[in-house]
């Protein structure tokens, strides 16, 4: 479903953007599956119109994809990723980039699911945050507590990600991503690297 807003200098206002639905570019998947040994079956809990999804079916995954609205594209379930008790049958991984409002719940509730993570988060999800006290003590937990194993930072910023029916002047991003990994077999401090999208442009994924 959802990309965070957070690709945008100008932040939209909540009212404005909904259920916070950013298509991911394909090249950013691609980028990560020249990185990463993604698993044969994931579950993309916020999978929108299937931008993560098609890239990854294409490379031969099997995707489980659900997320809290209907869109123009066939789920497997509607449901509320922050409401789920498991994962679906068969699942190895979450892979998906969280709607900015609940990137937080989204990350803790991951953990408490999979033993294997991927999120497409920007690179300021490293400092304390702003809101709620509730969000503050959340990223602490995610960050402190059980800290990612890798994240890949994308040497250029990521092609614009416009929010769903968005209709105003496109531009470039204007914040940093990267792929952030949790993995509960990995023992040892967070490695951070720095990735291409531009290859896949080009060439497509490995």
């Amino acid at each position: 479903m959802a990309l965070d807003h957070s690709c945008q200098v100008q932040r939209h206002p909540l009212a404005e953007r909904g259920l916070d639905l950013y298509e991911t570019p394909a090249v950013a998947v691609n980028a990560l599956l020249r990185v990463e040994s993604i698993p044969r079956r994931v579950w993309e809990p916020a999978a929108g119109r299937g931008a993560i999804t098609r890239v990854l079916q294409a490379v031969g995954r099997k995707v489980i994809s659900s997320d809290i609205f209907q869109y123009d594209f066939d789920l497997d379930f509607v449901g509320d990723f922050l409401e789920q008790k498991q994962m679906p049958d068969g699942c190895e991984a979450i892979l998906t980039n969280p709607p900015f409002q609940w990137v937080e719940r989204f990350v803790a509730h991951a953990l408490e699911l999979s033993p294997l993570i991927f999120m497409l988060l920007r690179l300021a999800f490293f400092e304390a945050g702003s809101g709620p006290q509730q969000k503050h003590k959340l990223r602490a937990r995610v960050l402190d507590g059980i800290p990612p194993a890798r994240i890949h930072v994308f040497r250029k910023r990521l092609p614009m990600m416009h929010r769903h029916d968005y209709a105003g002047r496109k531009a470039n991003s204007g914040m940093a991503f990267g792929w952030w990994i949790w993995d509960r077999n990995y023992c040892g401090p967070t490695i951070i690297d720095r990735i291409s999208w531009e290859r896949s442009a080009q060439g497509g994924a490995v």
